[in-house]
């Protein structure tokens, strides 16, 4: 872009953690176990990694895979790969090693650094990725290299601790790609560009109530939506990260009492797992706890237990396709006198968009007018603005399909109600969200019919008082076979992610119109029968 540049800054969220190394040089930036960085240490790391990638051939729009928990490595990846203009690709840690392969191939990564823990879902694979030139072991508390090539620590003793320049000239250029199910079945790669992810970043900020004294606790994957921008986030403000390789309820109330942590972001599943801790009641918080939820609004009672131990929830909404959260439940000061079964009602709704989104609506399916403001009338959720991703990689005809009107279509659908709030009330599309997790119930269907004893088979959510909601199967088998539930439940297991796996088989006929299709709504309605199906 050639604008001037006394009145023109390129936006990139790289430049958030220059800022804080050069006005907070010795404050806390990173807490993991025994290992604290400050902002000019962590500033140095950031600046090896990507130095030390610059030597290895890698440059503007070069992708880099990242196969790693939440630990230091992963976010200094989120500043060092964009800052030398090429592309992170976050992949989700619990995914199968044919899901791993298909992403890094279509990603057209050309590194792959891997955390050792989740080297074996790599090793299987290793001749199928062509276009990788090197492998990086991160070695996390052991000296085991299983793949081919060095390990993370000494890489970054290759690259220079010196600044780099930030190696980007249209801050529309691809940051990030985030690869989510969608109802395909194949995962869809989702381009972040560096003005949505530094104008994200900041939203999250101005939503969650940060400041430079927040102590951020990391519950929330970073492969997820880049951890809905927070990875830049905390930086913006010189706030502290605390990483935690593994979300185990006792390990996150320690370190919200031992770090002073005051915000943290979570899937309601987390929520739970956190009021039934036993010693939750025993915490002494030394601040309050601001909680970030998004994945199926919280039930009353979650919310009510979470803010009896000091906490206040706030409910979030979005897609991949967005950055993460677009919307916000905004408190309005009125709702204070309400009851605290009133309180938690309003808190579930996906609420109004976060001041750097500014741009959501709900419209009719067929003519995309807005729908009536009475909270009865059903309509799609639409958003446009800068936090929306620039495509899907090297796929127009999904790009095109989903951006059509100039909107962006979420596929969930909502009502709007009278005080310009949304909520959500069923989805368009047959996805599951199981924990915070995206499931997508044709990937599971197509698995599934591959079992040589299946012949039909339709899947869809079922409710589960851990999870929210879990896949269930209906499956009509082959005359002749006899398949148990354990068949094709480890049938799954062992052909994709074991999280996607269904819980619950039932061997059934299916309802079908007399065209011979299955009807879904059906089977769906029979699951939920009596109960309010909580989906994000």
């Amino acid at each position: 872009m050639n604008e001037p540049r006394v009145n023109y800054d390129v936006l990139s969220p790289v430049q958030f953690l220059i800022r804080s190394a050069n006005v907070y040089p010795d404050k806390t930036a990173v807490v993991y176990g025994d290992t604290r960085y400050t902002y000019s240490e962590f500033y140095a790391r950031v600046n090896r990694l990507a130095d030390a990638l610059k030597k290895q051939g890698i440059g503007l729009d070069d992708k880099v895979a990242f196969l790693c928990p939440n630990i230091p490595p992963m976010l200094e990846a989120h500043s060092a790969v964009p800052m030398i203009g090429a592309v992170l690709v976050s992949i989700n840690i619990r995914l199968s090693p044919s899901e791993i392969s298909y992403i890094i191939n279509h990603s057209d990564a050309k590194a792959v650094f891997v955390d050792t823990e989740f080297a074996k879902s790599v090793q299987p694979i290793l001749k199928e990725l062509n276009q990788v030139k090197f492998f990086v072991n991160i070695c996390d508390g052991t000296d085991e290299r299983p793949l081919p090539g060095t390990d993370y620590e000494d890489f970054l003793a290759t690259g220079s601790p010196e600044p780099m320049p930030v190696a980007v000239e249209n801050e529309r250029q691809v940051a990030t790609i985030n690869y989510t199910s969608g109802t395909t079945g194949l995962p869809k790669g989702v381009m972040y560009h560096h003005r949505g992810a530094y104008l994200n970043a900041l939203g999250e900020i101005l939503e969650a109530g940060m400041d430079s004294s927040s102590v951020y606790l990391w519950t929330l994957p970073m492969f997820h939506c880049n951890g809905w921008c927070f990875t830049w986030a905390v930086n913006a403000i010189g706030g502290t990260h605390v990483c935690l390789r593994q979300v185990v309820a006792a390990d996150v109330f320690r370190l919200i009492e031992q770090e002073n942590v005051s915000h943290l972001c979570a899937a309601p599943t987390i929520l739970i797992m956190m009021i039934t801790y036993p010693g939750a009641q025993q915490v002494k918080m030394q601040r309050p706890l601001q909680i970030l939820t998004a994945g199926a609004p919280p039930s009353p009672t979650v919310i009510q237990k979470m803010e009896a131990i000091g906490a206040n929830i706030t409910h979030v909404y979005g897609l991949t396709e967005v950055y993460g959260p677009h919307s916000v439940c905004a408190w309005q000061e009125q709702w204070n006198e309400l009851s605290a079964d009133e309180k938690a009602k309003i808190k579930s709704r996906q609420g109004v968009p976060y001041i750097v989104s500014r741009h959501m609506d709900v419209v009719d399916l067929e003519t995309m007018a807005p729908v009536a403001r009475d909270g009865k009338t059903i309509g799609e959720i639409v958003m446009r603005g800068n936090n929306v991703m620039l495509g899907y990689y090297k796929d127009p005809k999904t790009t095109e399909k989903a951006f059509r009107g100039e909107w962006f279509h979420s596929g969930d659908l909502a009502v709007m109600h009278p005080d310009g709030y949304v909520e959500i009330k069923d989805r368009d599309k047959d996805i599951i969200i199981s924990g915070g997790e995206n499931i997508s119930s044709v990937e599971i269907e197509n698995v599934i019919f591959r079992h040589p004893d299946v012949l039909e088979v339709a899947v869809v959510s079922t409710p589960d008082t851990k999870w929210g909601e879990v896949p269930k199967a209906f499956v009509v088998a082959k005359e002749g076979t006899n398949p148990t539930s354990e068949d094709i439940i480890n049938f799954c297991k062992e052909n994709m992610a074991r999280f996607k796996a269904p819980k619950v088989v039932e061997f059934c006929q299916l309802p079908k119109t007399a065209t011979g299709k299955i009807l879904k709504f059906k089977l769906r309605e029979k699951e939920w029968e009596g109960r309010d199906r909580k989906v994000n």
